[in-house]
């Protein structure tokens, strides 16, 4: 079982809850990041690391934000409930795989008089 389906069978019978929406956002992040579907699948398999105990995080800053605005409802951004996401499955900040590594190329070498000429087309 891959992980999709993984999380499929942790959705079933849970269409349109909290848990079925970490789900969905879920597999978004994978689609976005594939390289992350290893570690995801993984812990899948661990009970305390299913989609009931991520929503259960989500809910949980839900009301440490309820008890701060002390209002009638609040709302988890999709943003912010990525960002617990990640976190409770211990997945990198959305944008922030390491860059590829590349050889580096040394500049061509410069008169001096190249060097002191200050062009404003380079800041544009």
């Amino acid at each position: 079982m891959n992980v999709y389906e993984k999380i499929a069978a942790q959705q079933k019978g849970k269409e349109n809850t909290d848990v079925w929406m970490v789900g969905e956002q879920l597999k978004d992040i994978l689609r976005a990041d594939p390289a992350l579907e290893e570690i995801v699948d993984q812990d899948l398999d661990v009970k305390e690391m299913d989609l009931v105990h991520c929503a259960k995080k989500i809910k949980a800053k839900a009301d440490e934000i309820h008890k701060q605005v002390k209002g009638n409802c609040v709302c988890i951004t999709p943003a912010m409930a990525e960002g617990i996401i990640r976190d409770f499955y211990g997945l990198p900040a959305s944008g922030s795989a390491p860059a590829p590594v590349t050889q580096a190329v040394p500049a061509p070498a410069q008169k001096q008089e190249e060097a002191d000429i200050l062009d404003f087309a380079d800041f544009l």
